[in-house]
Protein backbone atom coordinates (compact mmCIF):
# COMPACT_ATOMS: atom_id res chain seq x y z
CA UNK A 1 0.00 0.00 0.00
CA UNK A 2 2.78 2.53 0.99
CA UNK A 3 5.81 0.81 -0.69
CA UNK A 4 6.20 3.71 -3.07
CA UNK A 5 5.47 7.40 -2.67
CA UNK A 6 2.17 8.87 -2.25
CA UNK A 7 0.36 12.19 -2.82
CA UNK A 8 -1.08 14.53 -0.37
CA UNK A 9 -4.44 16.00 -1.48
CA UNK A 10 -5.20 18.20 2.31
CA UNK A 11 -3.95 17.68 5.68
CA UNK A 12 -6.68 19.70 7.91
CA UNK A 13 -7.28 19.64 11.66
CA UNK A 14 -10.16 17.04 12.66
CA UNK A 15 -12.88 19.23 14.19
CA UNK A 16 -14.41 18.04 17.53
CA UNK A 17 -17.44 16.38 16.03
CA UNK A 18 -15.17 14.30 13.74
CA UNK A 19 -12.99 13.12 16.56
CA UNK A 20 -15.91 12.23 18.33
CA UNK A 21 -16.65 10.11 15.59
CA UNK A 22 -13.37 8.95 15.03
CA UNK A 23 -13.50 7.72 19.11
CA UNK A 24 -17.01 6.04 18.35
CA UNK A 25 -15.19 4.05 15.42
CA UNK A 26 -12.25 3.01 17.12
CA UNK A 27 -14.47 1.82 19.59
CA UNK A 28 -16.47 -0.41 17.70
CA UNK A 29 -13.34 -1.70 15.54
CA UNK A 30 -10.75 -2.41 18.23
CA UNK A 31 -13.56 -3.55 21.95
CA UNK A 32 -10.78 -4.67 23.68
CA UNK A 33 -9.06 -1.12 23.98
CA UNK A 34 -9.15 0.26 27.53
CA UNK A 35 -10.28 3.92 27.93
CA UNK A 36 -6.85 4.96 28.43
CA UNK A 37 -6.16 3.08 25.62
CA UNK A 38 -8.24 4.79 23.87
CA UNK A 39 -7.39 8.29 24.60
CA UNK A 40 -4.27 7.72 23.80
CA UNK A 41 -4.48 6.62 20.28
CA UNK A 42 -7.03 9.47 19.91
CA UNK A 43 -6.56 12.00 22.19
CA UNK A 44 -9.01 14.61 23.79
CA UNK A 45 -7.20 18.06 23.23
CA UNK A 46 -3.97 17.07 21.58
CA UNK A 47 -3.49 18.35 18.12
CA UNK A 48 -5.02 15.55 15.33
CA UNK A 49 -4.99 15.76 11.79
CA UNK A 50 -6.46 14.64 9.22
CA UNK A 51 -4.31 13.70 5.98
CA UNK A 52 -6.37 12.62 2.69
CA UNK A 53 -3.76 10.96 0.04
CA UNK A 54 -3.83 9.04 -3.05
CA UNK A 55 -1.26 5.85 -2.89
CA UNK A 56 0.23 5.14 -5.83
CA UNK A 57 -2.61 3.41 -7.76
CA UNK A 58 -4.53 5.79 -7.07
CA UNK A 59 -6.20 4.27 -4.31
CA UNK A 60 -7.62 7.31 -1.82
CA UNK A 61 -6.56 7.00 2.06
CA UNK A 62 -7.55 8.89 5.27
CA UNK A 63 -4.65 9.21 7.57
CA UNK A 64 -4.83 10.35 11.09
CA UNK A 65 -2.12 12.13 12.49
CA UNK A 66 -1.11 13.11 15.78
CA UNK A 67 1.75 15.86 16.05
CA UNK A 68 2.40 14.51 12.50
CA UNK A 69 2.76 10.95 13.50
CA UNK A 70 0.45 9.02 11.35
CA UNK A 71 -1.72 6.78 14.01
CA UNK A 72 -4.54 5.15 12.25
CA UNK A 73 -5.63 5.15 8.60
CA UNK A 74 -8.55 4.25 6.25
CA UNK A 75 -9.11 2.99 2.88
CA UNK A 76 -11.87 3.86 0.84
CA UNK A 77 -11.21 1.43 -1.87
CA UNK A 78 -10.02 -2.16 -0.88
CA UNK A 79 -7.03 -2.63 -3.34
CA UNK A 80 -3.89 -4.28 -1.61
CA UNK A 81 -0.28 -4.53 -3.79
CA UNK A 82 1.39 -6.74 -1.42
CA UNK A 83 1.02 -10.36 0.20
CA UNK A 84 2.33 -12.59 2.50
CA UNK A 85 3.16 -16.22 1.69
CA UNK A 86 2.57 -18.41 4.02
CA UNK A 87 5.93 -20.58 4.00
CA UNK A 88 7.32 -17.44 6.04
CA UNK A 89 5.30 -17.69 8.88
CA UNK A 90 6.64 -18.94 11.83
CA UNK A 91 4.01 -21.81 13.14
CA UNK A 92 4.57 -21.41 17.34
CA UNK A 93 4.16 -24.89 19.23
CA UNK A 94 0.79 -24.18 20.61
CA UNK A 95 -0.52 -23.89 16.73
CA UNK A 96 -1.72 -21.00 15.20
CA UNK A 97 -3.89 -18.56 16.18
CA UNK A 98 -7.52 -18.39 15.54
CA UNK A 99 -7.89 -16.26 12.67
CA UNK A 100 -11.00 -15.64 10.46
CA UNK A 101 -10.99 -14.25 6.79
CA UNK A 102 -10.70 -10.49 6.54
CA UNK A 103 -9.23 -10.40 10.12
CA UNK A 104 -7.12 -7.22 10.63
CA UNK A 105 -3.52 -8.82 11.92
CA UNK A 106 -0.15 -8.03 13.30
CA UNK A 107 2.84 -9.22 11.80
CA UNK A 108 5.71 -9.67 14.15
CA UNK A 109 9.31 -11.25 13.75
CA UNK A 110 10.24 -13.54 15.56
CA UNK A 111 11.75 -12.73 19.58
CA UNK A 112 10.03 -9.53 19.29
CA UNK A 113 6.27 -8.95 19.87
CA UNK A 114 6.27 -5.77 18.44
CA UNK A 115 3.98 -4.87 15.66
CA UNK A 116 6.59 -4.86 12.08
CA UNK A 117 3.26 -4.61 9.32
CA UNK A 118 -0.27 -5.08 9.58
CA UNK A 119 -2.30 -7.13 6.92
CA UNK A 120 -5.88 -8.98 6.72
CA UNK A 121 -6.11 -12.65 6.11
CA UNK A 122 -6.92 -13.73 2.79
CA UNK A 123 -8.05 -17.36 4.80
CA UNK A 124 -8.52 -18.93 8.20
CA UNK A 125 -6.01 -20.41 10.11
CA UNK A 126 -8.21 -23.91 9.64
CA UNK A 127 -7.60 -22.99 5.74
CA UNK A 128 -4.14 -22.54 5.95
CA UNK A 129 -3.15 -25.67 8.18
CA UNK A 130 -5.29 -27.51 5.57
CA UNK A 131 -3.42 -26.45 2.58
CA UNK A 132 -0.19 -27.30 4.69
CA UNK A 133 0.99 -23.84 5.25
CA UNK A 134 1.23 -22.44 1.43
CA UNK A 135 0.03 -19.89 -0.72
CA UNK A 136 -1.22 -16.28 -0.11
CA UNK A 137 -1.70 -16.10 3.91
CA UNK A 138 -2.32 -12.48 3.91
CA UNK A 139 -2.76 -8.86 2.50
CA UNK A 140 0.17 -6.54 3.70
CA UNK A 141 -1.39 -3.25 4.23
CA UNK A 142 1.44 -1.39 5.99
CA UNK A 143 4.92 -2.07 6.62
CA UNK A 144 7.73 -0.98 9.16
CA UNK A 145 10.14 1.34 6.79
CA UNK A 146 7.79 2.32 4.08
CA UNK A 147 6.67 5.57 2.98
CA UNK A 148 3.74 5.71 5.21
CA UNK A 149 6.45 5.44 8.28
CA UNK A 150 8.78 8.11 6.37
CA UNK A 151 5.17 10.14 7.04
CA UNK A 152 5.77 9.95 10.74
CA UNK A 153 8.91 10.37 13.09
CA UNK A 154 10.40 7.09 11.47
CA UNK A 155 11.06 5.75 15.33
CA UNK A 156 11.92 1.85 15.19
CA UNK A 157 9.55 -0.48 16.36
CA UNK A 158 10.36 -1.39 20.72
CA UNK A 159 11.75 -4.80 21.68
CA UNK A 160 8.90 -6.75 23.51
CA UNK A 161 9.86 -9.85 25.00
CA UNK A 162 7.33 -12.21 23.31
CA UNK A 163 4.89 -13.96 26.24
CA UNK A 164 6.09 -17.29 27.04
CA UNK A 165 3.85 -20.93 26.25
CA UNK A 166 2.58 -21.87 29.21
CA UNK A 167 4.22 -24.53 31.35
CA UNK A 168 1.80 -27.31 30.18
CA UNK A 169 2.15 -26.50 26.77
CA UNK A 170 6.24 -26.54 27.06
CA UNK A 171 6.16 -30.20 28.62
CA UNK A 172 3.98 -31.09 26.00
CA UNK A 173 6.85 -29.80 23.66
CA UNK A 174 9.78 -31.73 25.26
CA UNK A 175 8.07 -34.77 25.44
CA UNK A 176 7.13 -34.43 21.55
CA UNK A 177 10.75 -33.49 21.07
CA UNK A 178 11.89 -36.52 22.93
CA UNK A 179 9.77 -38.75 21.32
CA UNK A 180 11.03 -37.04 17.73
CA UNK A 181 14.25 -38.53 19.20
CA UNK A 182 14.03 -41.89 19.75
CA UNK A 183 11.55 -42.52 16.55
CA UNK A 184 13.81 -42.87 13.60
CA UNK A 185 10.68 -42.52 11.17
CA UNK A 186 8.94 -39.31 12.30
CA UNK A 187 8.75 -36.28 10.21
CA UNK A 188 9.55 -32.17 12.07
CA UNK A 189 5.54 -31.62 11.17
CA UNK A 190 4.47 -34.28 13.85
CA UNK A 191 6.68 -32.97 16.48
CA UNK A 192 5.07 -29.56 16.84
CA UNK A 193 1.10 -30.70 15.84
CA UNK A 194 -1.15 -27.81 15.45
CA UNK A 195 -3.83 -28.72 18.52
CA UNK A 196 -6.37 -26.18 18.40
CA UNK A 197 -7.34 -26.47 22.02
CA UNK A 198 -4.22 -24.96 22.52
CA UNK A 199 -4.93 -21.87 19.92
CA UNK A 200 -4.50 -18.61 21.98
CA UNK A 201 -7.01 -15.22 21.32
CA UNK A 202 -3.76 -13.34 20.36
CA UNK A 203 -3.84 -12.38 16.56
CA UNK A 204 -0.43 -11.78 16.23
CA UNK A 205 1.80 -13.66 13.64
CA UNK A 206 5.44 -14.29 13.88
CA UNK A 207 7.67 -13.84 10.03
CA UNK A 208 11.08 -15.57 9.58
CA UNK A 209 13.97 -12.98 9.79
CA UNK A 210 16.71 -13.74 8.03
CA UNK A 211 19.08 -11.22 9.14
CA UNK A 212 17.90 -11.81 12.71
CA UNK A 213 19.35 -15.37 12.42
CA UNK A 214 22.84 -14.14 10.34
CA UNK A 215 23.28 -11.92 13.25
CA UNK A 216 23.02 -14.93 15.51
CA UNK A 217 24.95 -17.67 13.81
CA UNK A 218 27.61 -15.19 13.71
CA UNK A 219 27.83 -14.22 17.31
CA UNK A 220 27.58 -17.87 17.85
CA UNK A 221 30.81 -17.97 16.01
CA UNK A 222 34.12 -18.78 18.59
CA UNK A 223 37.02 -16.28 17.97
CA UNK A 224 39.50 -15.86 19.98
CA UNK A 225 38.58 -12.75 22.37
CA UNK A 226 35.28 -14.63 23.23
CA UNK A 227 36.67 -14.45 26.59
CA UNK A 228 37.15 -11.02 26.93
CA UNK A 229 34.03 -10.03 25.96
CA UNK A 230 32.01 -12.13 27.70
CA UNK A 231 33.84 -10.40 30.75
CA UNK A 232 32.80 -6.75 29.18
CA UNK A 233 29.56 -7.52 29.04
CA UNK A 234 29.63 -9.25 32.78
CA UNK A 235 31.32 -5.88 33.71
CA UNK A 236 28.45 -3.86 31.82
CA UNK A 237 25.32 -5.68 33.76
CA UNK A 238 26.42 -3.86 37.08
CA UNK A 239 25.20 -0.12 35.93
CA UNK A 240 22.36 -1.57 34.42
CA UNK A 241 21.03 -2.85 37.54
CA UNK A 242 21.85 0.36 39.06
CA UNK A 243 19.47 2.33 36.13
CA UNK A 244 16.92 -0.11 37.05
CA UNK A 245 16.31 0.67 40.54
CA UNK A 246 15.19 3.96 39.21
CA UNK A 247 10.95 4.39 37.84
CA UNK A 248 10.71 4.12 33.95
CA UNK A 249 9.55 8.15 33.99
CA UNK A 250 13.49 8.95 35.29
CA UNK A 251 15.10 6.44 33.47
CA UNK A 252 13.04 8.10 30.25
CA UNK A 253 14.00 11.63 32.05
CA UNK A 254 17.68 10.72 32.09
CA UNK A 255 17.81 9.20 28.16
CA UNK A 256 15.85 12.39 26.72
CA UNK A 257 18.26 14.29 28.04
CA UNK A 258 21.45 12.63 26.85
CA UNK A 259 19.80 12.42 23.56
CA UNK A 260 19.24 16.38 23.87
CA UNK A 261 22.97 17.19 24.93
CA UNK A 262 24.50 14.29 22.65
CA UNK A 263 22.75 15.86 19.33
CA UNK A 264 23.77 19.96 20.92
CA UNK A 265 27.14 19.03 21.18
CA UNK A 266 28.28 16.25 18.28
CA UNK A 267 25.42 16.96 15.53
CA UNK A 268 23.69 20.32 15.47
CA UNK A 269 25.98 22.98 13.92
CA UNK A 270 25.98 26.62 13.73
CA UNK A 271 25.06 26.97 10.39
CA UNK A 272 21.96 24.57 10.26
CA UNK A 273 20.20 27.11 12.50
CA UNK A 274 17.06 27.88 12.42
CA UNK A 275 16.13 24.46 12.59
CA UNK A 276 12.77 22.95 13.03
CA UNK A 277 11.77 21.24 16.35
CA UNK A 278 10.29 18.45 14.83
CA UNK A 279 13.32 17.97 12.26
CA UNK A 280 16.05 18.53 15.64
CA UNK A 281 14.11 15.49 17.47
CA UNK A 282 13.62 12.83 14.32
CA UNK A 283 16.77 13.74 12.72
CA UNK A 284 19.07 14.13 15.21
CA UNK A 285 17.70 12.85 18.71
CA UNK A 286 16.30 9.75 17.67
CA UNK A 287 19.85 9.67 16.08
CA UNK A 288 21.72 9.71 19.15
CA UNK A 289 19.45 6.97 21.24
CA UNK A 290 21.83 4.24 22.21
CA UNK A 291 21.40 1.05 20.15
CA UNK A 292 18.43 -1.18 22.05
CA UNK A 293 16.43 1.78 23.78
CA UNK A 294 13.62 3.64 22.50
CA UNK A 295 13.03 7.37 22.98
CA UNK A 296 9.74 8.04 24.01
CA UNK A 297 8.80 11.20 25.07
CA UNK A 298 5.09 10.69 26.26
CA UNK A 299 6.95 8.28 28.97
CA UNK A 300 8.87 10.95 30.56
CA UNK A 301 7.53 13.82 33.01
CA UNK A 302 7.50 16.20 30.48
CA UNK A 303 4.87 14.45 28.20
CA UNK A 304 5.06 16.98 25.15
CA UNK A 305 8.78 17.63 22.85
CA UNK A 306 7.22 21.38 23.19
CA UNK A 307 7.38 21.57 27.47
CA UNK A 308 11.03 20.04 26.95
CA UNK A 309 11.94 22.63 25.30
CA UNK A 310 10.44 25.07 26.81
CA UNK A 311 12.11 24.02 30.12
CA UNK A 312 15.76 23.75 28.36
CA UNK A 313 15.19 27.65 27.28
CA UNK A 314 13.94 28.73 30.44
CA UNK A 315 17.80 27.52 31.53
CA UNK A 316 19.24 29.42 28.51
CA UNK A 317 20.05 26.71 26.74
CA UNK A 318 18.61 27.34 23.59
CA UNK A 319 16.03 29.70 22.62
CA UNK A 320 13.09 28.57 20.00
CA UNK A 321 10.50 30.86 18.45
CA UNK A 322 7.56 30.19 16.30
CA UNK A 323 9.37 31.74 12.87
CA UNK A 324 5.95 30.51 10.95
CA UNK A 325 2.35 30.35 12.30
CA UNK A 326 2.05 27.24 14.40
CA UNK A 327 5.58 25.74 13.38
CA UNK A 328 8.51 26.41 16.22
CA UNK A 329 12.35 26.59 15.21
CA UNK A 330 15.40 26.59 17.19
CA UNK A 331 16.69 29.62 16.24
CA UNK A 332 19.75 30.18 18.65
CA UNK A 333 22.36 27.76 21.00
CA UNK A 334 24.28 28.36 23.93
CA UNK A 335 26.90 26.08 22.80
CA UNK A 336 29.46 27.40 25.66
CA UNK A 337 26.66 26.48 28.35
CA UNK A 338 27.81 24.26 31.30
CA UNK A 339 25.70 22.06 30.77
CA UNK A 340 26.88 21.58 26.96
CA UNK A 341 30.88 21.83 27.71
CA UNK A 342 30.35 19.32 30.83
CA UNK A 343 28.32 16.51 28.97
CA UNK A 344 30.26 13.42 27.88
CA UNK A 345 29.51 11.08 24.98
CA UNK A 346 28.82 7.55 26.36
CA UNK A 347 31.79 5.18 26.37
CA UNK A 348 30.14 2.57 23.84
CA UNK A 349 29.65 5.30 21.21
CA UNK A 350 32.20 7.87 21.72
CA UNK A 351 34.00 6.35 19.21
CA UNK A 352 31.82 6.79 16.86
CA UNK A 353 31.31 10.27 17.68
CA UNK A 354 35.16 11.67 17.88
CA UNK A 355 35.22 12.44 14.12
CA UNK A 356 32.33 14.31 14.50
CA UNK A 357 33.33 16.00 17.52
CA UNK A 358 36.52 17.05 15.57
CA UNK A 359 34.70 18.29 12.91
CA UNK A 360 33.28 21.08 14.98
CA UNK A 361 36.51 21.93 16.95
CA UNK A 362 38.42 22.64 13.73
CA UNK A 363 37.84 23.97 10.55
CA UNK A 364 36.05 20.84 8.40
CA UNK A 365 32.78 22.15 7.84
CA UNK A 366 30.02 19.76 5.65
CA UNK A 367 29.88 20.86 2.17
CA UNK A 368 26.77 23.39 1.48
CA UNK A 369 23.73 22.35 -0.17
CA UNK A 370 22.12 25.21 -2.05
CA UNK A 371 18.39 24.34 -0.92
CA UNK A 372 16.09 24.18 -3.82
CA UNK A 373 13.24 26.14 -3.76
CA UNK A 374 9.72 25.80 -5.71
CA UNK A 375 7.15 28.72 -6.25
CA UNK A 376 3.88 27.33 -4.86
CA UNK A 377 0.57 28.65 -5.85
CA UNK A 378 -2.80 28.94 -2.34
CA UNK A 379 -6.10 28.67 -3.47
CA UNK A 380 -7.72 31.59 -2.20
CA UNK A 381 -11.91 31.74 -1.93
CA UNK A 382 -12.57 33.52 -4.69
CA UNK A 383 -10.36 30.30 -6.29
CA UNK A 384 -12.04 27.48 -4.99
CA UNK A 385 -14.77 27.01 -7.52
CA UNK A 386 -12.32 26.15 -10.20
CA UNK A 387 -10.37 23.68 -8.72
CA UNK A 388 -13.55 22.46 -6.67
CA UNK A 389 -13.85 19.51 -9.34
CA UNK A 390 -10.30 18.16 -9.30
CA UNK A 391 -10.51 17.68 -5.95
CA UNK A 392 -8.65 20.56 -4.41
CA UNK A 393 -10.00 23.23 -1.45
CA UNK A 394 -9.10 26.99 -0.11
CA UNK A 395 -6.07 26.81 1.41
CA UNK A 396 -4.29 24.47 -0.56
CA UNK A 397 -0.88 25.08 -1.87
CA UNK A 398 -0.12 23.72 -5.86
CA UNK A 399 2.84 23.79 -8.53
CA UNK A 400 2.47 25.20 -11.48
CA UNK A 401 2.36 21.85 -13.52
CA UNK A 402 -1.07 21.02 -10.89
CA UNK A 403 -2.03 24.67 -11.02
CA UNK A 404 -2.09 23.43 -15.40
CA UNK A 405 -3.37 19.94 -14.96
CA UNK A 406 -6.26 21.22 -12.37
CA UNK A 407 -7.20 24.17 -15.36
CA UNK A 408 -7.08 21.36 -18.20
CA UNK A 409 -9.51 19.24 -16.32
CA UNK A 410 -11.52 22.11 -15.46
CA UNK A 411 -11.92 23.01 -19.62
CA UNK A 412 -12.80 19.63 -20.48
CA UNK A 413 -15.30 18.62 -18.28
CA UNK A 414 -17.01 21.30 -19.05
CA UNK A 415 -16.56 21.28 -22.97
CA UNK A 416 -15.55 24.74 -23.15
CA UNK A 417 -13.09 24.51 -25.84
CA UNK A 418 -13.93 26.61 -28.75
CA UNK A 419 -15.62 24.23 -31.47
CA UNK A 420 -14.21 26.89 -34.66
CA UNK A 421 -10.86 27.73 -32.86
CA UNK A 422 -9.39 25.17 -30.18
CA UNK A 423 -6.90 27.98 -29.25
CA UNK A 424 -9.74 29.91 -27.56
CA UNK A 425 -11.63 28.97 -24.37
CA UNK A 426 -15.08 30.21 -23.42
CA UNK A 427 -15.32 32.18 -20.68
CA UNK A 428 -18.18 30.35 -18.19
CA UNK A 429 -19.29 31.97 -14.98
CA UNK A 430 -16.89 30.40 -13.06
CA UNK A 431 -14.08 31.91 -15.23
CA UNK A 432 -15.34 35.32 -15.25
CA UNK A 433 -15.82 35.56 -11.28
CA UNK A 434 -12.22 33.90 -10.38
CA UNK A 435 -10.04 35.57 -13.62
CA UNK A 436 -11.83 38.70 -14.51
CA UNK A 437 -11.59 41.97 -13.10
CA UNK A 438 -15.58 43.65 -13.18
CA UNK A 439 -14.30 45.82 -16.29
CA UNK A 440 -13.86 43.14 -18.46
CA UNK A 441 -16.65 40.60 -17.76
CA UNK A 442 -18.49 42.36 -20.19
CA UNK A 443 -16.46 42.64 -23.24
CA UNK A 444 -14.21 39.03 -22.80
CA UNK A 445 -15.55 36.20 -23.49
CA UNK A 446 -13.02 33.88 -24.69
CA UNK A 447 -9.20 33.71 -23.82
CA UNK A 448 -6.56 31.82 -25.17
CA UNK A 449 -4.96 29.17 -23.07
CA UNK A 450 -2.08 31.05 -22.67
CA UNK A 451 -3.87 33.88 -21.21
CA UNK A 452 -5.85 31.72 -19.49
CA UNK A 453 -3.37 30.28 -17.61
CA UNK A 454 -1.03 33.18 -16.84
CA UNK A 455 -4.50 34.88 -15.61
CA UNK A 456 -4.91 31.89 -13.41
CA UNK A 457 -1.43 31.92 -12.11
CA UNK A 458 -1.46 35.35 -11.00
CA UNK A 459 -5.13 35.44 -9.01
CA UNK A 460 -3.74 32.65 -6.98
CA UNK A 461 -1.33 33.30 -3.89
CA UNK A 462 2.03 33.12 -3.20
CA UNK A 463 4.02 30.69 -2.04
CA UNK A 464 7.32 28.73 -2.29
CA UNK A 465 8.36 25.60 -1.27
CA UNK A 466 12.34 25.32 0.27
CA UNK A 467 14.18 22.19 0.56
CA UNK A 468 17.69 21.78 2.47
CA UNK A 469 19.77 18.70 2.27
CA UNK A 470 18.98 16.25 4.72
CA UNK A 471 15.56 18.13 5.64
CA UNK A 472 12.12 18.55 5.27
CA UNK A 473 10.36 20.88 3.07
CA UNK A 474 9.33 24.07 4.22
CA UNK A 475 6.56 26.26 2.59
CA UNK A 476 6.78 29.68 3.24
CA UNK A 477 4.39 32.77 2.05
CA UNK A 478 5.28 35.11 -0.30
CA UNK A 479 7.24 35.15 -2.98
CA UNK A 480 10.71 34.02 -2.34
CA UNK A 481 13.19 36.78 -1.09
CA UNK A 482 16.73 36.90 -2.64
CA UNK A 483 19.84 37.20 -1.22
CA UNK A 484 20.04 41.19 -0.94
CA UNK A 485 23.34 42.90 -1.62
CA UNK A 486 23.65 46.77 -1.73
CA UNK A 487 26.08 49.52 -1.65
CA UNK A 488 25.57 52.24 0.87
CA UNK A 489 27.78 56.00 1.50
CA UNK A 490 29.17 56.24 4.61
CA UNK A 491 30.51 59.51 6.04
CA UNK A 492 33.74 60.52 4.74
CA UNK A 493 32.21 59.38 1.58
CA UNK A 494 33.10 55.46 2.66
CA UNK A 495 31.52 53.08 1.07
CA UNK A 496 30.14 49.59 2.98
CA UNK A 497 28.71 46.47 1.72
CA UNK A 498 25.70 45.11 2.79
CA UNK A 499 24.08 41.33 2.73
CA UNK A 500 20.52 40.54 3.77
CA UNK A 501 18.39 37.10 3.87
CA UNK A 502 21.31 34.85 4.15
CA UNK A 503 19.20 32.49 6.51
CA UNK A 504 16.77 32.18 4.33
CA UNK A 505 18.97 29.82 2.32
CA UNK A 506 21.14 28.30 5.14
CA UNK A 507 24.16 30.69 5.57
CA UNK A 508 25.34 31.47 8.81
CA UNK A 509 25.79 35.24 8.55
CA UNK A 510 28.75 35.13 11.07
CA UNK A 511 30.66 32.47 8.89
CA UNK A 512 30.19 34.60 6.09
CA UNK A 513 30.98 37.94 7.64
CA UNK A 514 34.16 35.98 9.21
CA UNK A 515 35.21 34.87 5.28
CA UNK A 516 34.98 38.51 3.87
CA UNK A 517 37.06 39.92 6.83
CA UNK A 518 40.21 37.26 6.43
CA UNK A 519 39.68 37.16 2.51
CA UNK A 520 39.60 41.10 1.79
CA UNK A 521 41.21 42.27 5.22
CA UNK A 522 38.28 44.46 6.16
CA UNK A 523 36.33 45.27 9.03
CA UNK A 524 33.05 43.02 8.95
CA UNK A 525 30.07 43.08 11.74
CA UNK A 526 26.91 41.06 11.70
CA UNK A 527 23.81 43.47 13.34
CA UNK A 528 20.29 42.86 13.69
CA UNK A 529 18.58 43.54 10.36
CA UNK A 530 16.20 46.42 11.71
CA UNK A 531 12.27 45.46 11.58
CA UNK A 532 13.43 41.98 11.65
CA UNK A 533 14.28 40.28 15.38
CA UNK A 534 14.79 36.95 14.02
CA UNK A 535 17.08 37.71 11.09
CA UNK A 536 20.90 40.02 10.56
CA UNK A 537 23.07 41.54 7.81
CA UNK A 538 26.41 41.22 7.48
CA UNK A 539 28.27 44.65 6.76
CA UNK A 540 31.94 44.91 5.71
CA UNK A 541 33.58 48.53 4.38
CA UNK A 542 34.25 49.20 0.82
CA UNK A 543 32.48 47.53 -2.30
CA UNK A 544 32.89 43.78 -1.81
CA UNK A 545 30.62 42.23 -4.87
CA UNK A 546 33.68 40.66 -6.23
CA UNK A 547 34.47 38.37 -3.76
CA UNK A 548 30.61 37.67 -2.80
CA UNK A 549 29.97 36.69 -5.71
CA UNK A 550 32.56 34.51 -6.22
CA UNK A 551 31.46 33.04 -2.08
CA UNK A 552 27.99 32.41 -3.66
CA UNK A 553 27.95 31.68 -7.18
CA UNK A 554 31.11 29.73 -7.43
CA UNK A 555 31.37 28.58 -3.99
CA UNK A 556 28.05 27.84 -3.01
CA UNK A 557 26.92 27.64 -6.15
CA UNK A 558 23.70 29.15 -5.70
CA UNK A 559 21.95 30.42 -8.97
CA UNK A 560 22.62 34.14 -9.95
CA UNK A 561 18.07 34.64 -9.81
CA UNK A 562 18.30 33.86 -6.09
CA UNK A 563 20.97 36.91 -5.70
CA UNK A 564 20.26 40.75 -6.26
CA UNK A 565 22.99 43.31 -6.47
CA UNK A 566 25.76 41.45 -8.44
CA UNK A 567 25.27 44.33 -11.28
CA UNK A 568 26.99 46.69 -8.46
CA UNK A 569 30.47 45.22 -8.65
CA UNK A 570 33.12 47.44 -9.41
CA UNK A 571 34.73 47.03 -12.88
CA UNK A 572 37.81 45.48 -12.81
CA UNK A 573 41.06 47.40 -13.07
CA UNK A 574 39.54 50.36 -11.59
CA UNK A 575 40.90 51.59 -8.09
CA UNK A 576 38.72 51.87 -5.20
Amino acid sequence: MFAKAFRVKSNTAIKGSDRRKLRNDVAATFPTLTSEQLSEIVPNKEELNIIKLYAHKGDALTVYANGRIPVLFEMEKRLYPTDLMLPGVVVPSYGLPQVDRGTLCAITLVGNSAPVAIGIATMSSAEMVAAGMKGKGFTVLHTYMDHLWEFGDKSCPPTIVPLEAEPSEMMDAEEEEQEAGEGEGKSQENSHPIDPCLQTGIRNLNMEDAIQSVDMTEKEEPNENGAAETTEEDNLDVPQEAEDSRSPQEQMDALLHQCFFHALKCKVKKSELPLLTSTFLRNYMFACCPQGQQLDIKKSSYKKFSKFLQSMQQQNILQVKELNKGVESIVNVDWRHESIRSFVVPIEIAASELSVQDSRSGDGEQPYHCPEITPLYGISSRMAPLFQESGYKKGDTLSSSEVRSAVINYVKLNELVDETNKNFIKVDPILCDCLLDKSEQDEISKLTWDNLLSRCLDKLQPFHQVTFFGHDPIVRKGNNDPIDINIAQRSCNKKVTIIKNLELYGLDPQAVANFLQLKVQASATVTTLPGAKDRAQVQVQGNQIHHLAKLLVEDYQIPRKYIKGLEMAPKMGRKK
